[in-house]
Parts: structure tokens; sequence; C-alpha cells
């Protein structure tokens, strides 16, 4: 996706998730983030937003630690949030293309990897604040759950940091049934190594995800159970247990 796109997900993602997060009450718990109410969703994605936007407004070329979670609740809380989203949404559209500044996934340059690292934690934190009200979340369009599916995959999952290894080789599947072309399927070859992720049908699958784009991203990101799962379960089982992303 265009990072101008990109920009304009995480702009209406973070008003999304901010009116959710009125409704609800900051009391409120979470169901897609057990132990969590709220107010610790507000606060975490707030402080995620001032810790990237510092990197690209102040030219920071190598890694900075984040300001820490704010003392403030209810409607404190929400101005807060939403004055830090703004800032951050901003700072991106007015940057220029070929900023400097600290990344850490690959990516077609640092501005691409902050609008599309943003937009999908605004994205997904939107989920987390809209299963505090019930009902059904709102949309994610194809386009932007494939591309989610790939920075997962292929991005954070690459890294020395992802814990979803085994000792005997396996190999993943994922299909996003909605989504046309290569870039709808991904094999992923787990091993005792960080898990290798490509793009296409490129080795025999021992396990395949499968299902809508919107649910198979949010499957991945452990917000829902997966659509569909053939083939060796273990091995969905092995990502639901080892996967999660966590911020220290």
């Amino acid at each position: 996706m265009e990072t101008a796109q990109l920009i304009g997900t995480l702009d209406a993602e973070g008003q999304l998730l901010a009116a959710a997060a009125e409704k609800a009450g900051t009391d409120a718990k979470v169901p897609t983030c057990p132990g969590w109410q709220v107010r610790d969703l507000v606060r975490h994605t707030g402080m995620v937003h001032r810790w990237a936007t510092a990197f690209v407004a102040e030219r920071h070329t190598s890694f900075h630690p984040d300001g820490g979670l704010p003392d403030l609740d209810g409607e404190e809380l929400l101005a807060w949030f939403r004055e830090g989203h703004r800032w951050l949404v901003d700072t991106l559209a007015n940057a220029p293309a070929d900023v400097e500044c600290w990344s850490f996934l690959p990516a077609p340059s640092p501005l691409a990897f902050w609008a599309r690292r943003q937009a999908h934690e605004t994205t997904v934190h939107r989920i987390d604040a809209e299963s505090a009200l019930g009902g059904k979340p709102s949309t994610i369009v194809v386009d932007f759950a494939v591309d989610g599916i790939d920075e997962l995959l292929l991005g954070f999952h690459a890294r020395k940091k992802s814990r979803v290894r085994t000792d005997v080789p396996r190999v993943l599947r994922v299909r996003a049934e909605n989504a046309e072309g290569t870039g709808a399927v991904w094999t992923v070859r787990l091993s005792a190594e960080p898990p290798a992720g490509e793009r296409g049908e490129t080795a025999e699958g021992d396990c395949e995800l499968a299902g809508p784009a919107a649910d198979v991203y949010l499957s991945l990101w452990n917000r829902r159970p997966f659509p569909s799962v053939t083939g060796d379960s273990s091995v969905a089982t092995l990502w639901r247990e080892k996967s999660a992303v966590t911020w220290n």
C-alpha cells in the first residue's frame, strides 16, 4: 500500500479507537486483551504513538526508549490520546519522503515503515477497543488486511525475537481467500530458527490457516479464532501459543 493510504488509515483508525474507548468507558474490560481495561489500552497505544512520532519528528537515527505511560484517566486520558494521535498523523503526513530515522523492519523508507507500522498497530488496538463494546467491529478492508498479514509474517516473525519455533520442521500455509494473486498466500517454514516466510505456495504445507483476509489478519494477531485450520492442527496451536508480540 502507498504511504499516503496508510497515513489515511492510521488517521481513521485512531479516531475509531478513541470513539470506542469513550463509549465503552475507561473502566470497561477488553476481552481481546485479557487483564486489560480500556484505560490500559488507551495509555499503551497513546504511548506508542508518541514514541513513533519522536523518531520522525526529531530524526532519531538510533533506538530511543518510550516516554512511559501517563497517570491519566477518563476524559483527560482520551484528550491526551487524541492529541498524540493527531501529532503522529500530522508528523507523518508532513515529513519529507526521504526522512532519515531509526526503524526496525524492512521497508522502502523509514517514513513508509512508520506509516505502515502505526496504521496496523492502531487498527489492531481499535479492534481491542471495540471488543469492549461487544457487537460487530468496524470493517477492515481486504488490501489493508493482506498488507498486515505480510508485515506480520515477513517482518515481525522474521526477527530473532520470534518465539514461533519447533525442533521438528513444519510448514505453515496462510491463505486470504477473498484476495487475489500470490500476495494472498504465504508459506512459512518453521524450525528451531526464526520463521522463514515468503509469498506464494513455495512448499508443501503441513497446516493451512485460511479465511477472509480480515479474519486471518486478526487471528494471526490472536484477536479471534482461526477461520479455518486444515492439516496438522498442532502447527496452529504452536502459532497461538508462541506468536504474541510484546512491547518489551
